[in-house]
């Protein structure tokens, strides 16, 4: 899975690109960390699913776990432009209590 990776001030954004599964997520994990552990002084994670045309469970841990990255070193993890369905599934996974979530506009 295709990973582009921006830094903006203290924002490090993460474009996500294609299907999130137990198969991607490894390699996922091991580029948005290391992202985060190259920026210091990041204030922000956003982790952007635009280009996400799949994510099972998977997905959902994937989130978590960056929450528990993220969290020690102050870092607020922000998941934006989620499709409705994917939006739901971390809602009803309860990541909107850990993370701030956003849909993709319907435009």
């Amino acid at each position: 899975m295709p990973v582009t990776v921006h830094r903006k001030g203290e924002t490090v954004a993460v474009c996500l690109k294609g299907d999130i599964d137990h198969h991607t997520v490894p390699a996922l994990r091991e580029a948005i960390d290391d992202a985060v552990s190259a920026t210091p002084g990041a204030k922000t994670l956003v982790l952007d699913f635009s280009d996400v045309t799949f994510m099972d469970s998977s997905g959902v841990g994937l989130v978590m776990g960056r929450c528990r990255l993220c969290r020690p070193r102050g870092i607020a993890l922000r998941v934006v432009n989620l499709s409705p369905r994917d939006a739901r599934i971390m809602a009803m996974s309860g990541v909107r209590s850990i993370a701030e979530l956003g849909e993709r506009s319907q435009t």
